[in-house]
């Protein structure tokens, strides 16, 4: 197809190379920068119509081309789309084969303008906020952004900031950096409009960490407290004495 030929004109094989080694995807990489994307892109929506790009969307994605995938879900960046339904089903079909940051990234771009369109899509966000995918996870946040970037929410809004902001107390502990990042991507934008309401996350985040570091003292024996190990001696399981070979 010519975008895909448009795509490999540009490729540059030594930055394809890093880019490559960074996002460790194993698809074929091009090399080509933000700009250059973009700017393909930009060409490309001027002569179609909205389902002539969600077409040729899915299309740039399934080549399996880095650049291709991060191309894909530009082409449906818009704010208004009457009759959306197109590009949320490839919104939510592409979300569960996200595998990296730029990806992730690229795909929540779009759907945080439908999610915004349509806030009923939170509870979609919820189902992502609780995937056992990390990049779901973090793109339940980015995709929900918009809501920490508000300078005069409607109590409507009010009421979905709160519901990311317990979510992420929950993912405050995440095992994956990028959940953690996003994390503080939208404390740090929040913070901007609502400055109070941020130290109020963090004040509650230190009182669970200390919290939970109290409990785990109390459950650890020590030269002051041995009850925690103090069952008498034939109450214990004996030993296996095979473990002693």
């Amino acid at each position: 197809m010519q975008e895909l030929d448009q795509l490999r004109a540009l490729a540059n094989p030594e930055l394809a190379e890093r880019m490559a080694a960074r996002h460790k995807s194993g698809r074929e990489t091009l090399g080509l920068t933000p700009a250059q994307i973009e700017a393909a892109v930009t060409g490309w929506r001027e002569g179609l119509d909205l389902d002539g790009r969600v077409a040729l969307a899915r299309q740039l994605w399934d080549s399996n081309i880095h650049e291709a995938r991060l191309a894909a879900p530009r082409l449906l960046v818009q704010a208004r789309i009457p009759q959306d339904d197109a590009v949320w089903a490839a919104i939510l079909d592409w979300s569960a084969k996200m595998d990296g940051p730029d990806i992730t990234d690229a795909v929540t771009t779009a759907a945080s303008r439908r999610v915004v369109a349509h806030p009923e899509r939170m509870d979609v966000m919820l189902d992502w906020a609780q995937s056992s995918s990390p990049w779901l996870r973090r793109a339940a946040l980015m995709a929900t952004l918009p809501w920490a970037k508000m300078n005069n929410p409607k109590p409507e809004d009010v009421d979905i900031r709160e519901r990311v902001l317990d979510w992420t107390l929950h993912l405050a502990d995440d095992s994956n950096g990028a959940v953690r990042q996003a994390i503080e991507t939208w404390l740090r934008d929040l913070a901007k409009r609502a400055p109070e309401r941020v130290a109020e996350w963090r004040s509650t985040r230190a009182a669970d960490v200390a919290g939970a570091l109290a409990l785990r003292a109390e459950a650890e024996p020590t030269a002051e407290n041995p009850a925690a190990d103090s069952a008498p001696r034939d109450q214990q399981a004996p030993s296996d004495p095979d473990q002693d070979l």
